[in-house]
């Protein structure tokens, strides 16, 4: 420990962050960033434990079941660029804290529904209400700090993100051993009132609470039209990458084509439609002129690719582990746990250097990392000891972890002049590509396994298993190599020569 107070005291760690809470505004708002995103977490991952209990309870299949985290996800990811914009028009502070009494209220409601159908709208309306928190949080973030300061800034929420991950996978588990289903969703309530305390201070800042002056939140146009189109678009996306139809999961048997197809189609079509509707709008809802930004645009492909491999790790590991090597569900949480581990100080670590040094080779060197992850998994996970596939992932936890909050500055530092589409467009790359990641997984996997695989004894069926993660895995690396090819060329902003933002001051009940 003294090796260790030393190397963070020469380093200035400790005081690079106690910066952050120079007044009490920036304190204000760590905390309310922190107490939401561990309260979004909360509600998302660890809540896929849910599924075969809450199956068992209302005497439905699990595929019934799954829904409570289906619609979750579907309503988020669909929704972020559109919650953004609403923060864009009416205040990001407001519509945030409106996001943390939605995901608190619905998860009430969860606590106390009655049916499946009544528990899968609830967990719908908390996937808006999650939406709604962490599509105008990063527009927060650059309202109230410098973007020499975003990085260490962003690793806050990320760090509390992570431990809400973890404290779920931790709790869950016993709630649904020995109490109750119910006591997820009160636990997710509980936290939510702290949340709802810890934001609230937050709105006493008018210039915080809005982002922007009267005049200039009157000029902002929202296409309703366009936004339900950009929504079905994502949703329908979303789904047909997920396996709704009957029969194994898969996108190559009879049953698969009939379903995943059309939604292809359906997804395309709905996409070109909306392509249109904005290119003869003359105040576009999703405007393709900021994609011409290179740099922006560059950040938002390497941010889709961290993303990408994140999910594909949750969707590849548990196949290898459970089917190609025989292992429990139970030891698969044990593997991705040391994995999820790094996001507890690494990002803390990333974001100081990032505002510090302003490193070009952080972005590229942390998805090589993850690639490097990706393939030793992919080559060895089925010639090594299971407590060596953790080992293997190293790399990628490493790389993860370095990744993230640095690179949310990135693309908020590279789109000054729009917080809200930078926000909006972070979040939306962000879930893309976890639906992205998950499907080019199961797809690739799916086509490398022989059509009798479903007639084969498990212990037959373990070296086609493994075949075929090998192939996912390694086909997975190019795509991540891709982006941190991308990430070579990016240019980052020279964080000092950008305006800073106005210290504000409180202004209670002020309405601007």
């Amino acid at each position: 420990m003294g090796v260790l107070a030393i190397v963070l005291e020469r380093l200035n760690i400790v005081s690079a962050f106690r910066e952050l809470g120079g007044s009490r505004q920036r304190v204000d708002t760590l905390l309310a960033l922190a107490a939401s995103q561990l309260l979004v977490q909360l509600t998302f991952l660890p809540v896929t434990l849910t599924i075969p209990t809450v199956s068992d309870y209302f005497g439905v299949d699990v595929d019934d079941g799954s829904w409570t985290v289906i619609i979750r996800l579907l309503v988020l990811g669909s929704t972020v660029f559109l919650t953004a914009r609403l923060g864009e028009k009416f205040g990001h502070v407001r519509i945030f804290f409106i996001g943390i009494c939605v995901l608190t209220a619905s998860s009430l409601l969860a606590a106390t529904a009655q049916s499946l159908y009544q528990l899968i709208f609830w967990c719908g309306l908390g996937g808006f209400g999650g939406a709604l928190v962490i599509s105008n949080s990063n527009a927060i973030i650059a309202l109230v700090f410098r973007p020499a300061e975003r990085g260490r800034a962003f690793a806050v929420p990320v760090t509390a993100s992570r431990f809400g991950t973890l404290l779920g996978l931790a709790l869950f588990g016993l709630f649904l051993e020995f109490i109750s289903w119910r006591l997820v969703y009160v636990s997710a309530m509980l936290v939510g009132l702290a949340a709802i305390w810890f934001a609230y201070p937050a709105l006493k800042y008018q210039r915080f609470q809005w982002g922007q002056s009267g005049e200039e939140r009157g000029k902002v146009r929202i296409d309703y039209l366009a936004a339900a189109v950009l929504v079905a678009v994502l949703g329908t996306f979303i789904l047909s990458g997920s396996h709704l139809h009957d029969g194994a999961e898969s996108f190559t048997t009879p049953d698969a084509l009939s379903y995943h197809l059309p939604m292809h189609l359906l997804s395309l079509t709905l996409a070109g439609l909306f392509v249109v509707l904005q290119l003869r709008s003359v105040e576009p809802f999703l405007d393709f002129r900021y994609f011409k930004r290179k740099y922006f645009s560059m950040a938002l492909f390497s941010n889709t690719t961290c993303h990408l491999s994140m999910l594909t790790i949750f969707t590849l590991v548990p196949i290898v582990v459970e089917d190609g090597l025989g292992y429990s569900p139970l030891v698969v949480t044990l593997v991705l746990l040391p994995h999820q581990s790094f996001g507890l100080w690494l990002p803390a670590l990333a974001g100081y250097v990032y505002d510090r040094y302003n490193p070009r080779w952080m972005g590229p060197m942390s998805l090589f990392l993850i690639a490097s992850g990706v393939g030793l998994l992919g080559l060895f996970a089925a010639q090594v000891p299971i407590w060596g596939i953790p080992l293997l992932l190293l790399p990628a936890s490493v790389g993860t972890a370095l990744f993230i909050s640095p690179y949310n500055a990135v693309v908020m530092n590279t789109l000054p002049e729009n917080r809200g589409f930078a926000s909006g467009m972070l979040e939306t790359t962000r879930q893309m590509g976890h639906t992205v990641g998950s499907t080019i997984g199961a797809t690739i996997l799916g086509l490398s396994l022989p059509v009798t695989i479903e007639f084969m004894t498990a212990d037959e069926a373990r070296s086609y298993y493994q075949q075929g993660f090998q192939i996912a895995s390694l086909a997975v690396v190019w795509i991540i190599v891709s982006g941190g090819i991308v990430a070579i060329f990016q240019k980052v902003p020279a964080l000092m020569r950008q305006p800073d933002p106005p210290e504000l001051s409180p202004q209670p009940g002020a309405d601007d």
